[in-house]
Protein backbone atom coordinates (compact mmCIF):
# COMPACT_ATOMS: atom_id res chain seq x y z
CA UNK A 1 0.00 0.00 0.00
CA UNK A 2 2.79 2.36 1.03
CA UNK A 3 4.55 1.62 -2.48
CA UNK A 4 1.23 2.48 -4.33
CA UNK A 5 1.34 6.16 -2.88
CA UNK A 6 4.73 6.55 -3.49
CA UNK A 7 4.45 5.56 -7.19
CA UNK A 8 1.09 7.99 -7.62
CA UNK A 9 3.13 11.01 -5.74
CA UNK A 10 6.36 10.36 -8.07
CA UNK A 11 3.74 10.55 -11.19
CA UNK A 12 1.92 13.58 -10.11
CA UNK A 13 5.58 15.44 -9.65
CA UNK A 14 5.77 14.41 -12.90
CA UNK A 15 2.93 15.41 -14.54
CA UNK A 16 3.28 18.93 -13.10
CA UNK A 17 7.03 19.04 -13.97
CA UNK A 18 6.19 18.81 -17.87
CA UNK A 19 3.25 21.26 -17.21
CA UNK A 20 5.66 23.92 -15.63
CA UNK A 21 8.26 23.14 -18.50
CA UNK A 22 5.56 23.84 -21.12
CA UNK A 23 3.77 26.93 -19.86
CA UNK A 24 7.24 28.07 -19.55
CA UNK A 25 8.33 27.54 -23.11
CA UNK A 26 5.35 28.96 -24.19
CA UNK A 27 5.89 32.57 -22.49
CA UNK A 28 9.28 32.38 -23.66
CA UNK A 29 7.96 31.59 -27.35
CA UNK A 30 5.46 35.07 -26.90
CA UNK A 31 8.09 37.44 -24.49
CA UNK A 32 11.07 36.86 -26.56
CA UNK A 33 11.22 39.14 -29.42
CA UNK A 34 12.10 37.89 -32.75
CA UNK A 35 15.37 37.52 -34.34
CA UNK A 36 16.45 40.78 -36.14
CA UNK A 37 19.65 40.72 -38.99
CA UNK A 38 20.82 43.57 -38.02
CA UNK A 39 23.01 43.40 -41.30
CA UNK A 40 20.45 43.09 -43.53
CA UNK A 41 17.60 45.19 -42.62
CA UNK A 42 13.78 45.34 -44.02
CA UNK A 43 13.15 48.64 -45.59
CA UNK A 44 10.39 50.32 -44.29
CA UNK A 45 7.79 50.89 -46.93
CA UNK A 46 7.69 54.66 -47.80
CA UNK A 47 4.46 56.68 -48.15
CA UNK A 48 3.99 57.79 -51.61
CA UNK A 49 4.60 61.87 -51.78
CA UNK A 50 1.46 63.22 -53.67
CA UNK A 51 0.73 66.71 -55.45
CA UNK A 52 -2.73 66.69 -57.40
CA UNK A 53 -3.33 63.53 -56.64
CA UNK A 54 -0.37 62.39 -58.65
CA UNK A 55 2.96 60.38 -56.90
CA UNK A 56 5.61 62.90 -58.18
CA UNK A 57 8.15 60.92 -57.00
CA UNK A 58 7.75 58.61 -59.68
CA UNK A 59 7.78 61.07 -62.25
CA UNK A 60 10.45 63.76 -63.83
CA UNK A 61 8.38 67.13 -63.46
CA UNK A 62 9.40 70.51 -64.75
CA UNK A 63 8.17 73.64 -63.93
CA UNK A 64 6.95 76.49 -66.66
CA UNK A 65 5.49 80.09 -67.08
CA UNK A 66 3.09 80.67 -69.74
CA UNK A 67 4.53 83.24 -71.91
CA UNK A 68 3.08 85.80 -73.97
CA UNK A 69 0.62 84.29 -76.49
CA UNK A 70 1.66 81.25 -75.87
CA UNK A 71 -1.62 78.63 -76.16
CA UNK A 72 -2.23 75.49 -74.91
CA UNK A 73 -1.87 73.93 -78.40
CA UNK A 74 1.40 75.44 -78.96
CA UNK A 75 2.86 74.39 -75.48
CA UNK A 76 1.57 70.68 -75.98
CA UNK A 77 3.29 70.70 -80.03
CA UNK A 78 6.43 71.38 -77.78
CA UNK A 79 5.68 68.17 -75.82
CA UNK A 80 5.08 66.45 -78.99
CA UNK A 81 1.71 65.43 -78.41
CA UNK A 82 0.05 64.29 -82.06
CA UNK A 83 -2.41 66.57 -83.67
CA UNK A 84 -5.40 64.31 -83.30
CA UNK A 85 -4.56 63.96 -79.34
CA UNK A 86 -4.74 68.02 -78.99
CA UNK A 87 -8.11 68.18 -80.88
CA UNK A 88 -9.18 65.36 -79.02
CA UNK A 89 -8.50 66.95 -75.78
CA UNK A 90 -9.70 70.41 -76.59
CA UNK A 91 -13.25 68.69 -76.86
CA UNK A 92 -13.33 66.91 -73.67
CA UNK A 93 -12.12 69.82 -72.01
CA UNK A 94 -15.28 71.76 -73.24
CA UNK A 95 -18.10 71.95 -70.37
CA UNK A 96 -14.44 71.53 -67.59
CA UNK A 97 -12.28 74.19 -68.69
CA UNK A 98 -11.31 77.23 -71.82
CA UNK A 99 -8.51 76.10 -72.62
CA UNK A 100 -8.43 79.72 -74.13
CA UNK A 101 -8.27 81.15 -70.97
CA UNK A 102 -5.06 80.45 -70.02
CA UNK A 103 -3.01 83.52 -68.72
CA UNK A 104 0.36 84.39 -69.13
CA UNK A 105 2.35 84.65 -66.42
CA UNK A 106 0.74 82.06 -64.95
CA UNK A 107 2.32 78.67 -63.91
CA UNK A 108 2.48 74.77 -65.37
CA UNK A 109 4.36 71.63 -64.65
CA UNK A 110 4.82 68.93 -67.07
CA UNK A 111 5.23 64.96 -65.65
CA UNK A 112 6.88 62.85 -67.52
CA UNK A 113 8.43 59.11 -67.63
CA UNK A 114 11.66 58.47 -66.36
CA UNK A 115 12.90 56.73 -68.72
CA UNK A 116 14.76 56.97 -72.43
CA UNK A 117 10.60 57.26 -73.68
CA UNK A 118 9.93 60.57 -71.84
CA UNK A 119 6.23 60.22 -72.26
CA UNK A 120 4.16 63.21 -71.28
CA UNK A 121 1.84 61.36 -68.44
CA UNK A 122 0.19 64.79 -67.16
CA UNK A 123 0.02 68.58 -67.44
CA UNK A 124 -1.36 70.52 -64.87
CA UNK A 125 -1.66 74.30 -65.60
CA UNK A 126 -2.40 75.83 -62.02
CA UNK A 127 -5.48 79.07 -63.02
CA UNK A 128 -5.04 80.64 -59.42
CA UNK A 129 -2.80 80.08 -56.96
CA UNK A 130 -5.52 77.24 -55.55
CA UNK A 131 -7.47 76.16 -58.95
CA UNK A 132 -5.67 73.79 -61.27
CA UNK A 133 -6.72 71.87 -64.48
CA UNK A 134 -5.40 68.40 -64.61
CA UNK A 135 -4.99 67.18 -68.27
CA UNK A 136 -3.99 63.17 -68.33
CA UNK A 137 -2.16 61.08 -70.65
CA UNK A 138 -1.35 58.24 -69.82
CA UNK A 139 -4.52 55.93 -70.13
CA UNK A 140 -6.84 57.52 -71.94
CA UNK A 141 -7.19 61.58 -72.44
CA UNK A 142 -9.26 63.47 -69.83
CA UNK A 143 -9.47 66.82 -68.60
CA UNK A 144 -10.81 67.59 -64.65
CA UNK A 145 -10.39 70.43 -62.45
CA UNK A 146 -9.24 70.47 -58.81
CA UNK A 147 -8.05 72.62 -56.42
CA UNK A 148 -4.96 72.45 -54.09
CA UNK A 149 -5.21 71.85 -50.33
CA UNK A 150 -6.02 75.04 -48.48
CA UNK A 151 -5.10 75.22 -44.57
CA UNK A 152 -6.61 77.73 -42.02
CA UNK A 153 -4.53 79.17 -39.65
CA UNK A 154 -6.35 81.68 -37.14
CA UNK A 155 -3.99 84.14 -36.22
CA UNK A 156 -4.40 88.22 -34.22
CA UNK A 157 -3.40 91.03 -36.37
CA UNK A 158 -4.11 94.76 -35.33
CA UNK A 159 -2.29 97.82 -36.70
CA UNK A 160 -2.55 101.85 -36.26
CA UNK A 161 -3.36 104.35 -38.82
CA UNK A 162 -1.30 106.83 -39.93
CA UNK A 163 -3.01 107.77 -43.29
CA UNK A 164 -5.61 104.81 -44.71
CA UNK A 165 -6.52 101.20 -44.22
CA UNK A 166 -4.56 100.63 -46.94
CA UNK A 167 -1.34 102.40 -46.48
CA UNK A 168 -1.50 100.50 -42.59
CA UNK A 169 -2.23 97.10 -44.21
CA UNK A 170 1.05 97.58 -46.73
CA UNK A 171 3.29 99.13 -43.30
CA UNK A 172 2.52 96.14 -40.93
CA UNK A 173 2.55 93.51 -43.44
CA UNK A 174 -0.76 92.26 -43.60
CA UNK A 175 -2.71 90.93 -46.37
CA UNK A 176 -4.66 93.68 -48.43
CA UNK A 177 -8.33 91.31 -48.48
CA UNK A 178 -8.03 92.65 -45.05
CA UNK A 179 -8.74 95.69 -45.08
CA UNK A 180 -11.81 95.01 -47.68
CA UNK A 181 -13.31 92.55 -45.11
CA UNK A 182 -12.79 95.02 -42.26
CA UNK A 183 -14.79 97.66 -44.30
CA UNK A 184 -17.42 95.27 -45.16
CA UNK A 185 -17.68 94.51 -41.44
CA UNK A 186 -17.35 98.41 -40.33
CA UNK A 187 -19.42 99.90 -43.22
CA UNK A 188 -22.25 100.74 -41.12
CA UNK A 189 -20.64 102.29 -38.01
CA UNK A 190 -17.19 103.64 -39.02
CA UNK A 191 -16.81 106.49 -42.02
CA UNK A 192 -13.49 104.91 -44.00
CA UNK A 193 -13.30 108.01 -45.82
CA UNK A 194 -12.81 109.92 -42.54
CA UNK A 195 -10.54 107.76 -41.32
CA UNK A 196 -8.19 109.89 -38.40
CA UNK A 197 -4.22 109.22 -37.90
CA UNK A 198 -4.14 107.19 -34.58
CA UNK A 199 -7.34 105.01 -35.58
CA UNK A 200 -6.63 101.06 -34.77
CA UNK A 201 -8.15 97.70 -35.37
CA UNK A 202 -7.85 94.35 -34.38
CA UNK A 203 -8.77 91.60 -35.36
CA UNK A 204 -9.18 87.41 -35.06
CA UNK A 205 -9.72 85.50 -37.85
CA UNK A 206 -8.30 82.75 -40.67
CA UNK A 207 -5.58 83.22 -43.10
CA UNK A 208 -5.80 80.63 -45.57
CA UNK A 209 -2.33 79.18 -46.98
CA UNK A 210 -1.16 76.60 -50.31
CA UNK A 211 1.26 74.86 -48.45
CA UNK A 212 3.27 77.85 -47.17
CA UNK A 213 2.04 80.44 -49.06
CA UNK A 214 -1.28 82.85 -48.06
CA UNK A 215 -3.52 82.49 -50.67
CA UNK A 216 -6.45 84.71 -49.13
CA UNK A 217 -8.25 85.63 -46.09
CA UNK A 218 -10.99 83.58 -44.37
CA UNK A 219 -13.73 83.92 -41.58
CA UNK A 220 -13.01 87.22 -39.57
CA UNK A 221 -13.98 85.17 -36.09
CA UNK A 222 -14.24 88.91 -34.20
CA UNK A 223 -12.44 92.00 -34.47
CA UNK A 224 -12.82 96.05 -33.01
CA UNK A 225 -12.13 99.27 -34.56
CA UNK A 226 -11.40 102.20 -32.83
CA UNK A 227 -12.25 105.46 -35.06
CA UNK A 228 -12.08 108.82 -33.71
CA UNK A 229 -11.54 107.43 -29.87
CA UNK A 230 -14.60 105.51 -30.28
CA UNK A 231 -14.01 101.24 -30.36
CA UNK A 232 -16.84 99.28 -32.07
CA UNK A 233 -16.52 95.56 -31.66
CA UNK A 234 -17.68 92.70 -34.06
CA UNK A 235 -18.36 89.35 -33.66
CA UNK A 236 -19.59 86.44 -35.61
CA UNK A 237 -22.65 84.54 -34.62
CA UNK A 238 -25.58 82.83 -36.02
CA UNK A 239 -28.84 83.61 -35.97
CA UNK A 240 -32.04 82.14 -37.72
CA UNK A 241 -30.02 80.04 -40.16
CA UNK A 242 -28.19 83.16 -41.03
CA UNK A 243 -23.82 84.48 -40.33
CA UNK A 244 -23.36 88.23 -39.44
CA UNK A 245 -21.91 90.82 -37.17
CA UNK A 246 -22.82 91.87 -33.40
CA UNK A 247 -21.47 93.90 -30.87
CA UNK A 248 -21.09 93.27 -27.61
CA UNK A 249 -24.23 93.67 -26.01
CA UNK A 250 -26.15 91.58 -29.24
CA UNK A 251 -26.91 94.60 -31.67
CA UNK A 252 -26.83 94.05 -35.46
CA UNK A 253 -23.92 95.94 -36.59
CA UNK A 254 -25.53 95.83 -40.13
CA UNK A 255 -27.76 99.20 -40.19
CA UNK A 256 -30.79 100.28 -42.80
CA UNK A 257 -27.84 102.28 -44.75
CA UNK A 258 -24.42 101.62 -45.50
CA UNK A 259 -21.92 104.78 -44.40
CA UNK A 260 -20.65 105.05 -47.95
CA UNK A 261 -21.93 104.24 -51.62
CA UNK A 262 -18.05 102.73 -52.35
CA UNK A 263 -15.07 102.32 -51.57
CA UNK A 264 -12.05 103.75 -50.50
CA UNK A 265 -12.46 107.06 -52.55
CA UNK A 266 -12.20 110.88 -51.13
CA UNK A 267 -14.88 113.29 -50.49
CA UNK A 268 -14.03 116.33 -53.00
CA UNK A 269 -17.10 118.54 -51.92
CA UNK A 270 -19.80 118.37 -49.00
CA UNK A 271 -23.24 119.32 -48.33
CA UNK A 272 -23.77 123.03 -48.41
CA UNK A 273 -26.62 125.78 -48.83
CA UNK A 274 -23.49 127.64 -51.04
CA UNK A 275 -21.33 126.72 -53.44
CA UNK A 276 -19.65 127.90 -56.01
CA UNK A 277 -20.75 126.22 -58.94
CA UNK A 278 -17.58 124.76 -60.99
CA UNK A 279 -19.45 125.11 -64.47
CA UNK A 280 -22.11 127.78 -63.71
CA UNK A 281 -19.86 130.36 -62.17
CA UNK A 282 -22.54 130.69 -59.84
CA UNK A 283 -23.45 130.80 -56.44
CA UNK A 284 -25.83 127.63 -55.48
CA UNK A 285 -26.96 125.24 -53.18
CA UNK A 286 -25.45 121.71 -53.26
CA UNK A 287 -27.56 119.52 -50.71
CA UNK A 288 -25.26 116.68 -51.60
CA UNK A 289 -21.70 114.96 -51.19
CA UNK A 290 -19.64 114.52 -54.21
CA UNK A 291 -17.00 111.31 -54.09
CA UNK A 292 -14.17 111.70 -56.63
CA UNK A 293 -13.42 107.95 -57.40
CA UNK A 294 -11.95 106.93 -61.10
CA UNK A 295 -13.82 106.45 -64.11
CA UNK A 296 -16.11 102.84 -63.73
CA UNK A 297 -15.65 102.46 -60.08
CA UNK A 298 -18.98 100.67 -58.88
CA UNK A 299 -21.37 102.52 -57.18
CA UNK A 300 -23.92 100.17 -54.60
CA UNK A 301 -27.39 101.34 -53.17
CA UNK A 302 -27.05 102.12 -49.88
CA UNK A 303 -29.77 100.23 -48.33
CA UNK A 304 -32.61 98.09 -49.59
CA UNK A 305 -35.24 99.56 -51.72
CA UNK A 306 -37.32 100.50 -54.89
CA UNK A 307 -35.76 102.40 -58.33
CA UNK A 308 -38.19 105.22 -58.58
CA UNK A 309 -36.30 107.21 -61.14
CA UNK A 310 -33.92 106.13 -63.81
CA UNK A 311 -32.29 108.73 -66.55
CA UNK A 312 -30.41 111.51 -68.03
CA UNK A 313 -30.52 115.24 -67.31
CA UNK A 314 -28.51 117.57 -68.24
CA UNK A 315 -27.17 118.59 -64.24
CA UNK A 316 -27.21 115.38 -62.79
CA UNK A 317 -26.38 113.46 -66.09
CA UNK A 318 -27.51 109.56 -66.14
CA UNK A 319 -29.45 109.04 -62.47
CA UNK A 320 -30.80 106.89 -59.94
CA UNK A 321 -33.18 107.40 -57.17
CA UNK A 322 -33.90 104.98 -54.77
CA UNK A 323 -36.41 105.03 -52.37
CA UNK A 324 -36.28 102.30 -49.10
CA UNK A 325 -39.14 103.38 -47.02
CA UNK A 326 -42.01 105.97 -46.20
CA UNK A 327 -38.99 108.07 -44.86
CA UNK A 328 -36.09 108.05 -46.60
CA UNK A 329 -34.97 108.53 -50.44
CA UNK A 330 -31.42 108.08 -51.83
CA UNK A 331 -30.28 109.33 -55.28
CA UNK A 332 -26.95 109.42 -57.57
CA UNK A 333 -25.80 110.96 -60.20
CA UNK A 334 -23.08 111.25 -62.91
CA UNK A 335 -23.14 107.60 -63.80
CA UNK A 336 -20.67 107.02 -66.63
CA UNK A 337 -23.58 103.34 -67.23
CA UNK A 338 -25.75 102.04 -64.66
CA UNK A 339 -25.88 98.91 -62.94
CA UNK A 340 -27.15 95.52 -64.96
CA UNK A 341 -31.03 95.20 -64.72
CA UNK A 342 -31.29 98.56 -63.06
CA UNK A 343 -34.64 100.34 -64.34
CA UNK A 344 -37.21 102.08 -62.80
CA UNK A 345 -39.79 99.67 -60.52
CA UNK A 346 -36.85 97.51 -59.97
CA UNK A 347 -35.86 96.49 -56.06
CA UNK A 348 -32.62 96.61 -55.33
CA UNK A 349 -30.60 95.36 -52.36
CA UNK A 350 -28.28 96.97 -49.54
CA UNK A 351 -25.38 96.75 -51.56
CA UNK A 352 -25.87 96.10 -55.05
CA UNK A 353 -24.10 97.61 -57.91
CA UNK A 354 -26.82 100.10 -59.21
CA UNK A 355 -24.29 102.10 -61.76
CA UNK A 356 -20.41 103.44 -62.03
CA UNK A 357 -18.75 106.85 -61.33
CA UNK A 358 -18.43 108.76 -64.67
CA UNK A 359 -18.90 112.56 -65.48
CA UNK A 360 -22.09 112.91 -67.66
CA UNK A 361 -24.22 115.76 -66.69
CA UNK A 362 -22.59 118.97 -65.25
CA UNK A 363 -18.96 117.44 -64.30
CA UNK A 364 -15.35 118.42 -64.42
CA UNK A 365 -14.28 114.96 -63.30
CA UNK A 366 -15.53 111.60 -62.86
CA UNK A 367 -17.36 111.90 -59.06
CA UNK A 368 -20.38 110.74 -57.48
CA UNK A 369 -22.99 113.02 -56.21
CA UNK A 370 -24.94 111.46 -53.77
CA UNK A 371 -28.26 113.00 -52.48
CA UNK A 372 -30.28 112.14 -49.44
CA UNK A 373 -34.02 113.18 -48.60
CA UNK A 374 -35.75 112.20 -45.25
CA UNK A 375 -39.62 113.42 -45.71
CA UNK A 376 -38.72 114.45 -48.63
CA UNK A 377 -36.02 117.53 -47.78
CA UNK A 378 -32.77 116.88 -48.70
CA UNK A 379 -30.33 115.99 -45.69
CA UNK A 380 -26.47 115.35 -45.19
CA UNK A 381 -25.76 111.88 -46.39
CA UNK A 382 -22.87 112.45 -43.56
CA UNK A 383 -25.38 112.92 -40.62
CA UNK A 384 -28.08 110.13 -41.03
CA UNK A 385 -28.05 108.07 -38.46
CA UNK A 386 -29.48 105.16 -39.79
CA UNK A 387 -31.45 102.33 -37.05
CA UNK A 388 -30.00 98.76 -36.75
CA UNK A 389 -31.48 95.79 -37.60
CA UNK A 390 -32.89 93.30 -35.24
CA UNK A 391 -30.82 92.71 -32.17
CA UNK A 392 -29.94 89.04 -30.76
CA UNK A 393 -33.22 87.80 -29.20
CA UNK A 394 -33.63 87.51 -25.92
CA UNK A 395 -33.96 84.07 -25.40
CA UNK A 396 -30.70 83.48 -27.41
CA UNK A 397 -28.85 86.50 -25.39
CA UNK A 398 -26.88 84.38 -22.35
CA UNK A 399 -25.71 81.73 -25.24
CA UNK A 400 -24.66 84.73 -27.38
CA UNK A 401 -22.27 86.49 -24.77
CA UNK A 402 -20.64 82.98 -23.95
CA UNK A 403 -19.69 82.41 -27.41
CA UNK A 404 -18.03 85.25 -27.86
CA UNK A 405 -16.55 85.43 -24.15
CA UNK A 406 -13.24 83.72 -25.40
CA UNK A 407 -13.21 86.04 -28.02
CA UNK A 408 -13.54 89.02 -25.81
CA UNK A 409 -10.86 88.28 -23.43
CA UNK A 410 -8.20 88.06 -26.48
CA UNK A 411 -9.54 91.30 -28.18
CA UNK A 412 -9.28 93.11 -25.07
CA UNK A 413 -6.15 91.61 -23.73
CA UNK A 414 -2.63 94.40 -24.12
CA UNK A 415 -0.82 94.69 -27.19
CA UNK A 416 0.64 91.30 -28.39
CA UNK A 417 3.80 93.05 -28.59
CA UNK A 418 5.84 95.89 -30.15
CA UNK A 419 4.64 96.67 -33.87
CA UNK A 420 6.99 98.40 -36.00
CA UNK A 421 6.91 98.98 -39.59
CA UNK A 422 7.60 96.05 -42.08
CA UNK A 423 7.08 93.65 -39.50
CA UNK A 424 4.33 91.37 -39.53
CA UNK A 425 1.41 92.54 -36.80
CA UNK A 426 0.03 88.95 -35.86
CA UNK A 427 -0.07 85.91 -33.50
CA UNK A 428 -1.10 82.95 -33.69
CA UNK A 429 -4.55 82.47 -32.24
Amino acid sequence: MLMLKKILIALALATLSVATVHIFSQNQQFNTPKEVNLDNPQPVAKEPLLEYGIPIDSFIVTNHTIKRNQTLGSILESLNISGEQIRELSAKAKGVFDIRKIRAGNSYRVFTKPDSTATVEYLVYEHSQVDYVLFHFSDSLRVSNGQRKITPTTRISEAEISSSLWEAMSTYNLNPVLALDLSDIFAWTVDFFGLYPGDKFKAIYDELFVGDKSVGIGTIHAAWFEHRGEKYYAYRYMQDSTWSYWDEKGNSLRKTFLKAPLRFSRISSGFTHKRMHPILKVYRPHTGVDYAAPEGTPVVALGDGVVIEKGYNHAAGNYVKIRHNSVYTTGYNHFSRFGKGIAKGVRVQQGQTIGYVGKTGYATGPHLDLRFWKNGKPINPLKVEAPPVEPISEDKLDLYKQSIARYQVKLDSISLRPVFPSQNAFAHF
